[in-house]
């Protein structure tokens, strides 16, 4: 007797070959074919007579054959299988390609369906390549329906998944109901055991889109739930409560006053709003979302900056070496009063003009800050280099000493990479940890930083308020579900004064005209970058990749630069010594990989150039297009593409008709899909919830319900199934 639990190859006519194909798809009991569901259909459900169907149109029909034979074609070599279909009203030609062996299923005087579009030859109508179904077999499967599509893979089919899906089907009254009976009444929502009948079987579209919207809320209700109890259990852990002074909040004050900049407003709100978070006992978990350029890292300055000059320290992570170096450059250049004093290398400090090639890196006078900022003591912690800043002097210093000084709380802000949470490395008072481009982790990684992060506070009851930061705006469906667990800060604004980039799509005859005109622009002292999608050449991928682009550049078009190749698998010092040399201006043309999509700060560079920039999405081809615009130069972006596809063009000019990171991450979401958007393929959400990842209005009234359960039941002890339920669900979809 079948059950749930019954291996999959207890089922009938499920022989070993079949069994592996299943189970290479995810499925390997009866449950799991059960919950394998369509994610498209066939709408063969116009059955029409003979005499009715018209040209363009998909249609059913139903008759008997009256003629079938196999031809093969001289010019070709093609086989053909034509047959006359008739009913009471008339007669149709059907005809498939290479398909010889359904002269053994279809014989003359057999009654059939046929379902596909119709055509027009020289005799007249005929249908196409048409789905078949035998009449008298039961309930129809492959025609005259809504037809599910699945997920195939080499020698499993659509058609053989319908047949053995119908074996298993009356198994869905017993999949036992978990979501509470409230949640289902509010909602209008299907029985469980219904939606299964309907989402593999519809009766009709509306059938359809009923199971398929309870399937997508039972999902999304989970990874809401899901991280509502995260964000529940991560405040019920102790923060240090941090009382600011009045002497602080005038440094503070006194800090933002004398930069060189006036912040946005919505600069202003996220620093009082994690200002105001500090002042709690419950850690803060807080996302800063924001557009390239937006001044994200000034805002955790400041806040850096508040925590620091109350006695405590502050850890700011972030994914790459660069990025990290380049962070503390800004940090001790913000907090110091001459970051060249004492012969500091350029890559502490990136704020310098470039001209002719001549490196100058002094403290414009509106940064002369004052004393009361000189104790601040800053490091750097890297897997390969560890430094400090004391009384304005950057030095080099060893790791043991450096992790000596955090631990008995001499240093303030200590920057760096995955380097501050290995197990060497403990904290004094640690009560403020920033992450910066925070999905470059992984979304599985983010709770285990969170968990790391509380480790490293060895011997404390507290830990540390946590901040998350990323330049990839994302659309607000995502963060009330992925990221629900974070409260949100955003940076819409733009400082006053950025130019807009202007973009262009090169054809590939203009090709030697942009190279043209990069020329001339180093000529005038400016560098470019060229970001290629590979490291090395491909047959599949019909792209350059960097190091043949680097050939290209350096030896045929621009023999007389200075070029630089970069990218991800390169070694740390050969990175660095890279972007030194792109940072001083040695450097004219970089070639690279996407490493540089976040983060690298070169005033100078003026002109982004990407190739196969099809291949890339639209909120990464803005990301690439930040790089540039930093400086007070007019700067471009050229999008190389050898794609005539019209969808291509279309998302590439929308990337040109729009500068607004928000408005393109909502646009990508809809194109791409949110699995390539942020990545969360990698978390296993199934395929309803990723679908449904765009629908806010479902999404909004699954996080109100949510809510509601969480409100009532926070442990979820009220609701035992659907507490077995969401821990077989995380388990499955590993989000930690």
């Amino acid at each position: 007797m079948l059950t749930l639990e019954s291996k999959i190859e207890e089922l009938p006519a499920v022989g070993p070959a079949y069994v592996r194909k299943l189970q290479k798809v995810g499925i390997e009991t009866a449950r799991d074919l059960l919950f394998y569901f369509p994610f498209r259909y066939d709408d063969f459900s116009d059955v029409k007579k003979i005499s009715e169907v018209e040209l363009g149109n998909v249609v059913s029909v139903v008759g008997k054959i009256v003629d079938i034979q196999n031809i093969r074609t001289r010019r070709k070599k093609m086989s053909l299988t034509e047959a006359l279909i008739e009913d009471e009203t008339g007669s149709i030609k059907a005809i498939w390609f290479n398909q010889p062996f359904l002269t053994r299923n279809l014989k003359k005087g057999v009654n059939v369906c046929l379902s596909g579009k119709i055509v027009f030859v020289q005799d007249g109508f005929q249908i196409s390549n048409p789905s078949y179904e035998l009449l008298g077999s039961g309930q129809s499967l492959h025609t005259a329906r809504l037809v599910p599509i699945y997920h195939e893979t080499e020698g499993l089919s659509s058609k053989w998944l319908r047949v053995h899906l119908k074996a298993v089907l009356k198994l869905a009254d017993e999949v036992e109901e978990f979501l509470p009976p409230s949640v289902i009444k509010n909602q209008n929502l299907l029985s469980l055991s219904k939606a299964i009948l309907q989402i593999h079987f519809p009766d009709n579209e509306e059938s359809a889109k009923a199971a398929k919207r309870r399937l997508a809320f039972d999902e999304l209700f989970l990874i809401q739930l899901y991280m509502m109890m995260q964000k529940k259990k991560w405040q019920e852990n102790k923060a240090i409560k941090i009382k600011f002074t009045r002497n602080i909040e005038k440094e503070i004050r006194d800090f933002i006053e004398k930069l060189p900049l006036k912040l946005t407003n919505a600069q202003k709100i996220s620093s009082w709003n994690i200002i105001k978070d500090f002042k709690k006992n419950r850690p803060m978990n807080r996302l800063l979302e924001g557009d390239v350029g937006s001044g994200k890292t000034l805002v955790a300055l400041i806040s850096a900056l508040a925590v620091v000059k109350s006695g405590y320290q502050v850890a700011f992570m972030a994914p790459t070496e660069i990025l990290a170096r380049q962070h503390f450059a800004e940090a001790t250049e913000r907090f110091s009063l001459d970051c060249m004093k004492n012969g500091v290398h350029s890559l502490e400090c990136n704020k310098f003009q470039v001209k002719q090639n001549k490196p100058s890196c002094r403290l414009k006078p509106e940064l002369q800050f004052s004393n009361n900022l000189r104790d601040i003591k800053i490091a750097l912690l890297t897997g390969s280099e560890s430094k400090i800043l004391i009384n304005e002097k950057v030095e080099k210093i060893s790791r043991s000493k450096l992790m000596e000084k955090i631990k008995i709380g001499e240093i303030g802000l200590i920057i760096g990479t995955h380097a501050l949470i290995g197990k060497k490395v403990k904290f004094y008072n640690l009560a403020y940890s920033i992450i910066d481009e925070q999905h470059r982790f992984g979304i599985e990684q983010r709770g285990k930083l969170q968990n790391e992060i509380v480790s490293i506070q060895e011997g404390l009851k507290t830990v540390p308020h946590l901040l998350s930061m990323t330049a990839t705006p994302i659309p607000r469906t995502l963060a009330l579900t992925v990221y629900g667990d974070l409260d949100l800060s955003l940076l819409d604004e733009m400082p006053r004064g950025r130019q807009k980039i202007i973009t262009k799509l090169v054809a590939p005859a203009n090709r030697n005209l942009a190279y043209k005109f990069i020329g001339g622009q180093v000529q005038k002292g400016r560098q470019v970058f060229v970001i290629c999608p590979l490291i090395e050449e491909s047959d599949v991928l019909e792209v350059r990749s960097a190091t043949e682009e680097y050939e290209k550049l350096s030896k045929n078009i621009y023999p007389d630069l200075k070029i630089g190749l970069l990218y991800g698998k390169m070694k740390p010092k050969e990175k660095e010594e890279i972007m030194q040399k792109f940072s001083q201006g040695k450097i004219d043309i970089l070639v690279s990989t996407s490493v540089v999509e976040v983060g690298i700060d070169i005033p100078n560079a003026s002109v982004m150039l990407v190739e196969g920039s099809d291949r890339f999405g639209l909120a990464q081809l803005h990301q690439f297009r930040g790089r540039v615009g930093r400086g007070e130069h007019q700067s471009f972006c050229f999008l190389f593409t050898d794609s005539t596809a019209s969808k291509t063009h279309q998302r590439l000019k929308a990337l040109i008709r729009c500068d607004n990171g928000f408005e393109l991450a909502e646009q990508d979401l809809k194109i791409r899909g949110p699995g390539e958007l942020v990545g969360i393929r990698q978390s296993g959400l199934p395929d309803l919830a990723m679908a449904s990842l765009a629908d806010f209005e479902l999404i909004k009234v699954v996080r109100e319900e949510a809510e509601k359960i969480i409100a009532r039941s926070g442990s979820l002890q009220k609701y035992p199934k659907l507490f077995e339920k969401l821990k077989k669900f995380t388990e499955k979809v590993h989000f930690e």
